[in-house]
């Protein structure tokens, strides 16, 4: 069968990869065309845009590159025409995919949507219009399927969290970090320009008040190596890796963790970390009339309560971020609650399987019915 895939940023294009690669398990003859990244391109999806070219952070951000977003909605329609594909999968990214969902609807083709968008947060109503648009939704957070059938009357699949089987096979690659013999505090700052530029300094500024630790920044795939020189000039302490998250974090004493896939990431590795949030004043303001939730850490959305501190807006700052980092360091009680809400956090999300070996089961399973 053949396969249209949309994915708009680096956790996208993870999962998307993964989603490819056990396509291809369960449809031997599958052709994928794809919108994504590197990692959906090595799987074997033909890529045609890759997301560095579609990520745009924010309600100020969205409206200044409107004109950009709207050929890509267009050149995306007619791709898709093009290509007739059997199946088109939507990978999270609901400001796009949704309009494409619509779209494609009219034009009568499968639609499933694999990573919800997170309606229950805030943009509630778009539900009215995804029950109409999409024929199969997959969901990776355990409170989701509730939320849709109790709230919605949808039945939709919950195949577990496909991070999950992400950490279990990460392994740890030699020689793949910097040189020292200080313990590693990793600083996560995000994939896109707009937020990096706006909490990495901000981080950086912390490494001055640890001088026992070592700071190694994880580049984001999408940025080159040029735009962060300029950023850690002034930080000669602090160094950097590309393509190496993961063993960062297998050897990381804590991070300092942007807000999105990321939080949850490091938390399924066993890091403390400091959830950090900061944005352009526009957007965080209405942002926080429009959303609804308690909080912006997926750890916590998931565990119901606070596991990890979240630092947002005005109170990410150096000072604060130090005593919040000095906590999970040197507090023990802190420590051990930390290792209990993560155990219980990794048995929640596991229950559904691996995710991306269901998904694709789930898909092809659906299409050959139809």
């Amino acid at each position: 069968m053949r396969y249209y895939i949309i994915a708009g940023e680096a956790s996208g294009d993870l999962h998307g990869s993964n989603l490819i690669k056990e396509l291809k398990k369960s449809d031997p003859a599958a052709t994928i065309r794809c919108w994504g990244g590197d990692r959906m391109q090595q799987a074997g999806g033909e890529l045609v845009k890759h997301y560095r070219s579609l990520a745009f952070m924010g309600f100020w951000e969205v409206a200044k590159n409107l004109g950009t977003i709207l050929r890509n909605l267009q050149f995306c329609k007619d791709d898709i025409t093009k290509y007739k594909p059997d199946a088109l999968i939507l990978i999270d990214y609901p400001g796009f995919n949704l309009r494409i969902a619509e779209w494609a609807k009219q034009q009568g083709y499968k639609i499933i949507y694999y990573i919800s968008p997170q309606v229950w947060a805030w943009k509630e109503n778009r539900v009215h219009k995804m029950k109409q648009c999409i024929d199969k939704m997959l969901v990776i957070l355990p409170f989701e399927k509730d939320y849709y059938k109790n709230k919605w009357n949808w039945d939709v699949e919950y195949v577990g969290h496909p991070l999950i089987e992400v950490v279990e096979e990460a392994q740890l690659t030699p020689g793949s970090l910097p040189l020292s013999d200080k313990p590693i505090i990793a600083l996560l700052p995000g994939s896109r320009k707009q937020e990096i530029l706006k909490k990495l300094p901000i981080m950086l500024e912390v490494s001055r008040m640890f001088p026992a630790y070592q700071f190694i920044v994880a580049k984001a795939p999408g940025q080159e190596d040029n735009f962060y020189e300029s950023v850690l000039a002034t930080y000669p302490n602090v160094s950097s890796v590309r393509d190496a998250t993961y063993n960062l974090l297998l050897q990381s004493r804590a991070a300092l963790v942007t807000s999105g896939t990321a939080t949850l990431e490091t938390a399924l590795f066993g890091v403390p970390e400091v959830v950090c949030y900061k944005g352009s004043n526009i957007s965080y303001q209405i942002a926080k009339r429009l959303i609804k939730v308690k909080y912006i850490s997926l750890v916590n959305l998931i565990m119901d309560k606070l596991v990890v501190k979240e630092l947002i807006q005005n109170d990410l700052t150096p000072g604060n971020l130090r005593k919040e980092l000095d906590a999970l360091l040197t507090n023990e009680a802190t420590q051990q609650q930390l290792r209990v809400d993560y155990a219980a956090l990794q048995h929640l999300l596991g229950q559904g399987g691996h995710a991306s070996a269901r998904a694709a089961a789930l898909i092809v399973d659906y299409l050959q019915k139809k």
